[in-house]
């Protein structure tokens, strides 16, 4: 670790300390140049996929989008928001999980579903109404008919 007073690359680590939410660790350094002291901080990185669209473009994963698509699918649903905030977070690990750098849309469109299916039955039909693109009354009937099975 370079030593942000002199820029010496020699520095020693005095303490080491777990912060109490347990992620990160807390480094006490000294430089063994000027001998001045500093701290630096250890934290873990995850980085989430890129997402592959059906027309090939790629995309940053976007929490943000996740969470416009759970919001549209559940409007005026009677479902709490911890429990659309569990399901998000259960998507998130599960594409973290997958240690991929790259995840087609399709996928994590699948992922949805499979979140919104036990939180609330219609707020499924209306998302893979969008997401698998229906065209008929035809469409509906089939997939409410697998909400049954």
């Amino acid at each position: 670790m370079k030593c942000p007073f002199c820029g010496n690359t020699d520095t020693h680590v005095v303490d080491s300390r777990v912060s109490e939410s347990g992620d990160s660790i807390r480094r006490r350094r000294r430089c063994s140049e000027c001998d001045k002291r500093f701290t630096t901080y250890e934290t873990t990185e995850l980085r989430l996929p890129q997402v592959v669209k059906s027309n090939g473009n790629r995309e940053e994963f976007s929490s943000e989008k996740l969470r416009e698509g759970f919001t549209r699918a559940l409007h005026k649903r009677p479902v709490p928001t911890e429990y659309v905030d569990q399901a998000i977070m259960g998507v998130i690990k599960h594409v973290l999980s997958l240690a991929e750098r790259e995840i087609p849309s399709r996928q994590v469109g699948e992922l949805v579903m499979q979140a919104l299916k036990p939180l609330d039955k219609v707020a499924y039909i209306r998302f893979a109404s969008v997401y698998k693109s229906f065209q008929d009354v035809d469409d509906f009937r089939h997939a409410i008919k697998d909400l049954d099975s």
